[in-house]
């Protein structure tokens, strides 16, 4: 409970407000909660390079302890290191093991791509889902990865080449526009959009919502519905889309499905991922809430008609 008034004092007033509205008190206390704590390192392992089971010896070998991830057999959580203290590991500097969250591999996860498919990254740095996507597919098919900020563009171009995603390509261009290159082209499209962060809120750290607003959250809805849209046109008929943020509210979360399904004929699809501590929105769709595991999300999946 004093986590909880700690977090109301610290956080945003309106961002406050706005939870205890679209959430239920007892879920938006549980928010809160998992805001005051600090999260745990997670790491992936890099299938193109290394394999759990060796992985799983080198850390019991070095002495770091770590915990199973039920809904994802490539991931460890890590109990008694800092991400600093794996930054100096030679299976990280080698690009055997990739530092992700574990919300952040939850979109690719509920996508799905399979050998032989052409996706699209939309937003792709620094390349989390990307490398993740590459090898999921073991380097075989296609995905174009995008990114519209330069200096973030060179990062994703660093963590391709590190984690030997073969079959990437990386192009440093507006989102908004892709679609009128690749129309109808791709069978999958990521979108993990850019949005306001409330997900990664933590009450010690102001710089996780300083730069929070309402006209933020307003600002980033148009940007993520030109987004959602070019990719929609950029996706084949039948083809499948993951929108995803690292966000809570409903303007960047339901509101976009909503609209993206008056808009196009989509058909939103369930997603099957049991997840502890999320919630089902929209029947079908999926909210993480944050804890020291993971951070808050959104995902959201659905097949153009």
């Amino acid at each position: 409970m004093q986590n909880i008034l700690i977090a109301k004092t610290k956080l945003p007033v309106d961002f406050i407000q706005n939870l205890y509205t679209e959430f239920n008190k007892n879920v938006a206390d549980r928010i809160l909660e998992g805001m005051s704590n600090n999260r745990l390192t997670t790491i992936r392992v890099n299938t193109l390079k290394y394999n759990i089971n060796d992985l799983k010896e080198y850390l019991d070998n070095n002495k770091i302890t770590y915990e199973l991830v039920d809904w994802y057999k490539d991931a460890l959580v890590i109990k008694n290191v800092k991400e600093k203290e794996l930054e100096n590991l030679e299976i990280y500097k080698n690009g055997q093991i990739y530092i992700q969250s574990l919300s952040s591999m939850i979109p690719a996860l509920a996508l799905k791509p399979k050998e032989n498919d052409k996706v699209l990254d939309l937003t792709a740095a620094p390349g989390s889902k990307t490398t993740q996507m590459a090898c999921m597919m073991n380097n075989k098919g296609y995905i174009l990865a995008n990114e519209i900020d330069r200096i973030r563009c060179e990062r994703l171009k660093y963590n391709v080449k590190m984690q030997n995603a073969e079959i990437v390509d990386v192009i440093n261009e507006d989102g908004k526009n892709i679609h009128k290159k690749y129309q109808e082209y791709f069978d999958k499209v990521l979108l993990d959009t850019p949005c306001s962060g409330e997900g990664r809120f933590l009450t010690q750290n102001p710089k996780t919502y300083n730069s929070w607003s309402k006209d933020e959250v307003s600002r980033l809805e148009k940007l993520q519905k030109e987004l959602i849209k070019s990719g929609i046109i950029a996706l084949k008929s039948g083809g499948i889309m993951c929108y995803s943020t690292c966000t809570l509210n409903k303007v960047e979360n339901e509101n976009i499905i909503k609209w993206a399904k008056d808009n196009f004929n989509i058909e939103l699809l369930d997603i099957d991922l049991k997840i502890k501590n999320s919630i089902k929105v929209m029947k079908k769709s999926l909210k993480i809430l944050p804890n020291e595991m993971q951070e808050g999300f959104f995902i959201a999946k659905f097949r153009k008609k």
